[in-house]
């Protein structure tokens, strides 16, 4: 038996011998469309762009600790080489990287 699909278009989760039936008896087939929008503010819309702005402004403030901690790590080393080195002479300039610990 060939399949045949009732005529029109209608939806196709309305089961064949409801449409039958109808169609034999005459009666009305009534859909039912349940409606998902709600009447409040779709919250949905706004979540994504605050968590993409909060994920780049959580991100900036990362980079810029390690930036700070990175600055903080290179400035304590160029002490502590400058400390051992001494003077540093080139062309007949002395030139003195860190103060001397005597008071």
């Amino acid at each position: 038996m060939a399949h045949r699909d009732p005529p029109g278009i209608i939806a196709p989760h309305i089961p064949a011998d409801v449409y039958r039936r109808a169609e034999a008896t005459g009666q009305p087939v009534v859909f039912v469309i349940e409606d998902n929008s709600a009447a409040s503010f779709p919250w949905q819309r706004l979540l994504l762009p605050f968590a993409i702005a909060g994920a780049a402004a959580l991100g900036t403030w990362g980079v810029v600790a390690a930036l700070c901690w990175l600055m903080d790590v290179a400035s304590h080393t160029a002490t502590v080489i400058a400390g051992a080195a001494g003077p540093v002479s080139a062309g007949g300039v002395t030139i003195k990287l860190a103060r001397s610990k005597s008071k």
